[in-house]
């Protein structure tokens, strides 16, 4: 792993840093800062470590980009999945770049934090961390001062979380990264822009979307499912839990097509689709998705992908608990990238060895598909009666 970025630092010094930096960060070490990273790599002062993450020459988007290329050929299968998600980083004062009062979806209140929007890649193999964009709230982008003392670039502009996660998947597009999907939660699902530039990238998603989200033009999508029949709705596994299968009950709309993005040459390439996930135990707790897939594509590979997104969290609660993701104590806006990029670093290899180890053991449990009651057909379809009727499709 370090002789794929070494090449990435001009002089001997920086180089070696890093790698003690990252070398702390994959060891025992109780509090990851540069203290006791400087300890853990026999050094006398952390003033190396400080200068490694602070002043010295090397640029952390180029780390990322090698860090795509490893996750690529470590974890890269066709089935990849790219997950959309952000977290806080619960932090005190108020000159550490971006820090604000804000709500955390890791703390679930608002806390004096800053929030970071990331990228997974999961796939068949493992999962792992490829991306990561600082989020600055206007309270920091209009006072260019502030912004001055935490080495904020003068260039950097405020910009949305949804904006951030655009580029985001942009450049995992652009990378060595096969991925045949992305997928995110609400927050992001509900953006049209977003939506559009998947779909103009030509890559399918499955997105969270909120109950009052409209299925291109036709009824709220909470409606959609609201006169589904019981039959309509077959349980199934998203996917292997902490406590066993993940299970819910799941139904599938297909929608009707846009020419625009769903035919190439007049003939269909893409099919759209809403997705219903509706918990056992409490079956009022209904989560709905939108969906723009591959011809070949049937509604249990929909849930499939929808099931990816817990993914992100694992790998949250991996790079925190293991790499010391959250453990940083800098200000610095540049030093903020370099910290997360060498955690990433740091939890994509042990995703790598966990990989390795895994293809040494048990071939991979297949989700089990299970055997649900037929809808009412009409024709070779399942139909409600809506207005602009969406087609229902058996999750078979």
């Amino acid at each position: 792993m370090f002789t794929d970025i070494g090449h990435r630092f001009g002089r001997v010094e920086p180089r070696r840093r890093m790698r003690d930096y990252v070398r702390g960060l994959l060891a025992p070490v109780a509090r990851k800062n540069s203290w006791q990273l400087a300890e853990q790599a026999g050094h006398t002062t952390p003033d190396g470590l400080q200068h490694l993450l602070s002043r010295a020459r090397w640029d952390a988007d180029e780390i990322r980009d090698d860090l795509q290329t490893y996750v690529a050929d470590k974890l890269g299968e066709n089935d990849g999945v790219l997950i959309i998600d952000d977290t806080g980083f619960i932090k005190k004062g108020t000159t550490s770049a971006g820090v604000q009062r804000q709500y955390s979806g890791t703390a679930g209140r608002t806390e004096n934090c800053q929030i970071g929007v990331f990228a997974a890649y999961t796939s068949s193999a493992g999962r792992a961390l490829v991306d990561r964009e600082l989020y600055l709230p206007k309270s920091w982008t209009g006072d260019p001062n502030r912004c001055r003392a935490a080495r904020v670039p003068a260039e950097r502009e405020f910009a949305t979380k949804g904006t951030l996660a655009r580029a985001i998947v942009l450049r995992a597009l652009s990378s060595p990264l096969p991925i045949a999907w992305v997928t995110a939660d609400a927050a992001y699902g509900q953006e049209g822009r977003f939506r559009r530039m998947l779909e103009l990238a030509g890559v399918g998603y499955v997105l969270a979307v909120p109950k009052s989200q409209f299925s291109l033009a036709g009824p709220r999508i909470d409606h959609v499912f609201d006169q589904a029949p019981d039959q309509a709705w077959e349980r199934r596994s998203c996917g292997p839990g902490a406590k066993g299968q993940r299970m819910y009950d799941w139904a599938a709309v297909q929608l009707r097509a846009v020419a625009e993005f769903d035919y190439d040459d007049g003939q269909p390439v893409r099919r759209r689709w809403a997705l219903a996930r509706r918990s056992v135990s409490k079956p009022d707790e209904i989560a709905y998705y939108l969906a723009y897939a591959p011809l070949e594509a049937d509604a249990a590979e929909l849930v499939r992908v929808a099931g990816t997104r817990w993914a992100i969290e694992e790998c949250f609660q991996a790079a925190k608990n293991e790499c010391g993701l959250d453990q940083y104590e800098v200000r610095r806006y540049v030093s903020w990238y370099r910290h997360i990029t060498l955690a990433m670093l740091a939890h994509a290899f042990l995703a790598a060895m966990t990989a390795r180890e895994a293809e040494k053991g048990a071939a991979a449990v297949r989700m089990p598909r299970s055997s649900g009651s037929p809808w009412r057909k009409c024709g070779d379809s399942w139909q409600l009666s809506l207005p602009d009727t969406p087609t229902l499709v058996s999750m078979r």
